[in-house]
């Protein structure tokens, strides 16, 4: 039997600030994508990746920190390739349960309070899709609120 693996590309992250006129604080934002490394097309398990938020403000602020759904939905997002499409998503939590979003179509927000805060973002990509070879990646937007 013929094992086929695609190579699943970590996807970027580009920020967005919105802060209203009367924040104390100004913020700012960086990223670590998400890379996956190779999927094997034949693993019944998923394959599992993290990357990273950090936020750092020049005071304490509170902040809600929301992800686009990129390529798909949020309950659906999709590393593509050409044609091909690859099912991921992207979690708050290590148990992978609570989907990372805007807090629509059951996905939820990161609120906090800090100064500096680095948050994990944990992603994966289900098992035993049937897709050709190739680098999948995905854009998602940060968008940080203070």
């Amino acid at each position: 039997m013929k094992r086929i693996t695609t190579t699943a590309a970590g996807f970027c992250l580009a920020a967005a600030l919105v802060c209203s006129p009367a924040a104390a604080a100004t913020c700012d934002i960086s990223t670590q994508s998400v890379n996956f490394g190779s999927y094997d097309t034949l693993d019944p398990q998923p394959l599992d990746g993290v990357g990273s938020i950090a936020v750092v403000c020049d005071a304490e602020a509170q902040f809600t920190i929301s992800l686009s759904s990129g390529s798909g939905t949020h309950p659906a997002r999709r590393l593509t390739s050409g044609a091909d499409e690859l099912e991921y998503n992207l979690f708050t939590d290590a148990s992978r349960i609570l989907i990372w979003g805007d807090g629509s179509a059951g996905s939820v927000t990161h609120t906090a309070s800090a100064s500096t805060e680095i948050e994990t973002i944990y992603g994966r990509i289900f098992p035993r899709q049937n897709v050709s070879a190739g680098s999948y990646a995905d854009t998602i937007i940060v968008t940080i609120v203070y």
